[in-house]
């Protein structure tokens, strides 16, 4: 049986509900969640195609944006726009449907980011 100290002392209390495992804070006052740093870029966004594990369909992924989550979704929506095709965010890469590799360099350029394209 693990002790207390092993599972983090407190994890439930009636007087204010959940409690953070790091800073032991209600999580409605957690400070550790808004404190998350932002990924290590080496500055340059990394505009690629890929249709692994897409049924053959192609995506193109851009990596490599220090952006917070919110930046990031606001700026995956106007590229979607631009390129006129869906996609998706999910672990600080854009995902846009489709072969749209130059329309998204243009304008990740346009914004002021130092694009390369990265394979074939």
């Amino acid at each position: 049986m693990k002790s207390r100290s092993a599972s983090g002392g407190l994890v439930y209390s009636t007087d204010s509900g959940r409690m953070c495992p790091v800073c032991r804070q209600p999580t409605a006052s957690c400070v550790c969640s808004s404190a998350k740093a932002k990924p290590v870029t080496d500055g340059v966004v990394r505009v690629s195609r890929e249709t692994k594990g897409r049924a053959g369909k192609g995506v193109t992924l851009v990596k490599g944006l220090a952006l917070d989550p919110l930046a990031l979704m606001t700026l995956g929506k106007q590229l979607k726009t631009a390129c006129g095709s869906g996609g998706t965010v999910k672990d600080g890469v854009i995902e846009v449907q489709g072969d749209h590799c130059d329309r998204v360099i243009e304008a990740l350029k346009a914004q002021g980011f130092v694009v390369k394209r990265a394979g074939g």
